[in-house]
């Protein structure tokens, strides 16, 4: 029996528009060297791979009359070459480049007929990289059944492995008939199924009725009603065009400011990001008074005991920060937040970085899309803004034999914000990818060098000059 979408999924397909669709994504930069790495051996590789994913070679099929969820069933017509596409850059290649024609492709919908997924193969980048954009719609990834396929598609090392190709032969897709006799058998075995069934499309069918132009309007009204009382440039509603910031940082920084002034390297993370929306605020001139916080809804794993560890679908919940925008100093900054986030440290079922960054393959690529599910779900109301922040290993991993060099999440916008926040830190660094809407925040580069700034404040603070006593004066003695 085909599995069915479950309600969260409709939701998900209901509220999608042309304005804000519903998928994640993942720029990572690799460095070929010696490999002979290129767009064939991307196709081998993901051909080889794909098995472990095989809803990536599914697509969703609706129920006549709405009978029931719509299932998941084999594409038949499935072209691996479809969905892995080839482009590239015009000399020289910049980094700036490689972000428009990422926020381009991000302002484009998958199509609803095929595999929600893409992937963009980026020649041409300087020094002789090549990018590779994975995009993948919400529904895909659920951490229970499904992981995202950039999750099963890295190693640990570079040698070479011989390809098992596993021979997938698409099942038959069923007929609209055949479909609509099997929800209406179902649904007489289970009462509860067709029950359940009922409220999630009267539910969906509900949202489709609003219309792009009601929904912007009602969520709106929405925000007006719930939001904090401080408004934030951030909560408008989004057009179809993006920006793609991309912010590489080094983890021994953190590590410095964690080891000086305490706290975990997470908190260091969203100190930096309260002083830099503080200074790129400040540089549009809005009054940044004191007490000014910015209410942010950031994702994070939890242990619970009664679900599977592969379940990791459930285990992610939302948590709601305060940041201290309003606070003059970066220390100060940084211990308000470490507060606010110790509650979830002493539930006892906060998981460590290392243990997510242990997860089997490059599990960042999955958590950024969980953390979006739950984002969906909780972020609207009050709050300001999405972030998601991942730790992912501490070590080269490769693709084909390429180096992995680089990686930048590409979080989706959601109705009702013009920006959200993608972290990850790997191998050494920690990585910044800031979505925002093309028309509403023109100054989105700012807010990128404003991250880089707050991070060297921070940096700064925790420096041997600041917390030495000056030479040639004796300390005082202690009363």
């Amino acid at each position: 029996m085909s599995e069915r979408l479950r309600a969260s999924d409709l939701a998900l397909l209901a509220d999608e528009t042309p304005q804000t669709p519903m998928h994640n994504a993942t720029l990572e930069i690799f460095d070929p060297d010696e490999s002979g790495f290129d767009y064939e051996a991307l196709l081998a590789h993901i051909d080889d791979r794909i098995a472990f994913v095989p809803r990536y070679r599914q697509h969703v099929r609706r129920v006549p009359g709405r009978l029931a969820n719509p299932v998941w069933v084999d594409d038949e017509k499935f072209d691996l070459a479809y969905h892995v596409r080839r482009s590239a850059l015009p000399r020289p290649g910049t980094m700036d480049q490689l972000r428009d024609l990422t926020a381009r492709i991000m302002s484009r919908r998958l199509d609803p007929d095929r595999p929600p997924w893409e992937m963009y193969f980026v020649e041409g980048l300087e020094g002789g990289r090549v990018a590779l954009l994975s995009k993948s719609h919400q529904i895909l990834v659920d951490g229970i059944s499904t992981v995202d396929l950039g999750q099963v598609l890295l190693d640990v090392d570079p040698g070479p492995r011989q390809l098992v190709l596993d021979g997938w032969t698409a099942a038959d897709e069923p007929t609209p008939t055949g479909l609509a006799v099997s929800a209406l058998a179902e649904s007489a075995r289970d009462p509860r199924v067709a029950i359940a069934t009922l409220r999630s499309n009267a539910e969906a069918f509900g949202r489709s009725l609003t219309g792009a132009a009601g929904k912007a309007s009602a969520v709106a009204g929405q925000l007006s009603r719930r939001r904090p009382a401080q408004e934030s440039p951030f909560n408008i509603e989004p057009s179809a065009q993006r920006r793609l910031v991309c912010v590489r940082t080094s983890l021994k920084d953190y590590r410095k400011v964690r080891r000086v002034h305490g706290g975990t390297v997470n908190d260091v993370i969203l100190a930096t990001l309260s002083g830099a929306i503080r200074a790129w605020l400040m540089t549009r001139s809005e009054a940044v008074g004191a007490g000014r916080r910015l209410r942010a809804l950031v994702p994070m794993s939890v242990i619970d005991e009664e679900l599977e560890p592969t379940s990791l679908g459930s285990q992610v919940v939302g948590h709601l920060v305060d940041l201290p925008i309003g606070e003059g100093s970066p220390v100060v900054r940084l211990h308000q937040v470490s507060y606010a986030l110790r509650a979830h440290s002493e539930t006892g079922k906060a998981v460590a970085a290392d243990r997510i960054a242990g997860v089997a393959g490059f599990a960042p690529t999955t958590f950024h899309s969980l953390g979006s599910r739950v984002a969906f779900k909780e972020a609207r109301g009050s709050v300001n803004l999405v972030i998601t922040n991942v730790p992912g290993p501490q070590f080269p991993m490769y693709l084909a034999g390429a180096e992995m060099v680089e990686t930048y999440p590409v979080p989706p916008l959601f109705p009702g914000f013009s920006l959200s926040v993608g972290v990850t830190s790997y191998d050494g660094a920690v990585y910044y990818g800031i979505s925002a809407d093309r028309d509403a925040l023109p100054d989105a580069d700012v807010l990128g060098q404003c991250v880089r700034e707050s991070l060297d404040e921070l940096v700064d603070s925790a420096s041997d000059s600041r917390l030495r006593a000056p030479r040639g004066r004796k300390k005082p003695d202690k009363p």
